[in-house]
């Protein structure tokens, strides 16, 4: 598997780059497609100039869909090996799903069922607690654009899974709207469907 390396404000030494290789063989022994892994350094740095944490984002390439994985921490170590764990689930967890889809063991659920109260309050209290944010921290938006791409639900869910969100904007091959799944509890799964009124 080739490794490659990006850094902003924080340099990449060999006793880290051998750090990563080793780490990363572990990729090898649990599934053998990936290609590629993009290494991606960055450290936080106040306006003060004071060093904060550094972050890693991993990028597996391969011959299925992207997986990414990405964490901060005191150092560059102690964050690749947050992220190096993550991006491992995340492989686990494809080659599960792979075993699930031939065997038929998902469950798609219907926007009816999706929206029952009971599960309109578990999402709510999801959305409400964000471990990555303090509850002081003031409201950030972020935009972001991306192509459209046509796939079914299944396929959509594989992608939300391998670049671990709790869900994934696609359009549905068949029907062509706007839609999104999203994960709930155990390996269910909602679909919600964008249609003009």
């Amino acid at each position: 598997m080739d490794i490659t390396f990006s850094a902003r404000d924080i340099s990449i030494s060999d006793r880290f780059r051998d750090f990563v290789t080793e780490k990363s063989e572990r990729i090898s022994h649990i599934d053998a497609t990936p290609e590629k892994l993009e290494v991606r350094l960055s450290r936080h740095i106040d306006r003060n100039g004071n060093h904060g944490d550094d972050h890693v984002e991993l990028t597996l390439r391969g011959h299925g869909p992207v997986i990414r994985a990405e964490s901060g921490a005191g150092d560059k170590y102690a964050a690749f090996d947050i992220a190096i764990d993550k991006l491992i689930q995340r492989v686990r967890r494809a080659k599960d799903r792979r075993k699930i889809h031939r065997g038929g063991g998902h469950h798609m659920m219907g926007l009816s069922e999706a929206t029952q109260p009971i599960f309109l309050d578990e999402v709510a209290a999801e959305l409400a607690h964000d471990d990555n944010e303090p509850p002081e921290t003031p409201i950030v938006i972020r935009t972001k654009e991306f192509d459209a791409t046509h796939m079914t639900a299944a396929e959509a869910v594989d992608h939300m899974e391998l670049v671990g969100h709790p869900f994934y904007l696609f359009i549905d091959a068949e029907s062509h709207l706007p839609s999104v799944v999203y994960r709930r509890k155990g390996w269910t799964y909602g679909v919600i469907v964008l249609r003009d009124a």
